[in-house]
């Protein structure tokens, strides 16, 4: 298992993680799964440009994602998987790739239906549904927004009791 990070933020490949997860976790390459990004790419060489010249991203769908999980979790050196949203993440969890793996949940910004949990986290409803699922599936879902800040559990981001 060479992927390392996964996490949930909608400004996918920025500053934070980048720099503050990246650095940290010595991240060698990004998969970013996103059905739009993954067939778009002049939107694929904005979102890379904050990246060093050795490291790799690659773009893909949820569906590409699960077929090729094994080698995306396979390569040399470390990797982080991220995606922009919740739903892209519980597809992952519901077709098993998240056992074993803690999943971080980083910015999902105020916007619509969504309530303020944290900062730098608002969920919706329908968020919060992903979540536990995600959270079902995988050894936890935490908010973090550095490695350095507080880890806050979903159960203090959600009422995750069914």
């Amino acid at each position: 298992m060479t992927l390392a990070l996964f996490r949930i933020d909608e400004r996918l490949l920025h500053g934070q993680v980048i720099v503050g997860w990246g650095m940290r976790l010595g991240i060698d390459y990004y998969v970013v799964v996103d059905d739009d990004l993954a067939t778009s790419d002049w939107e694929q060489d904005i979102y890379s440009a904050g990246l060093a010249d050795k490291t790799a991203v690659e773009f893909v769908s949820v569906a590409e994602t699960v077929e090729r999980f094994r080698e995306l979790d396979s390569r040399t050196g470390r990797g982080a998987l991220l995606t922009k949203g919740t739903a892209e993440m519980r597809a992952l969890a519901e077709a098993g790739l998240l056992s074993g793996r803690r999943v971080n949940l980083g910015g999902l910004h105020g916007t619509g239906s969504r309530r303020r949990v944290l900062t730098y986290v608002h969920v919706s409803p329908d968020e919060e549904e992903d979540l536990k699922a995600i959270h079902r599936a995988s050894t936890g879902v935490t908010a973090r927004d550095l490695p350095t800040g507080r880890e806050v559990g979903l159960e203090d981001l959600v009422d995750v009791l069914e």
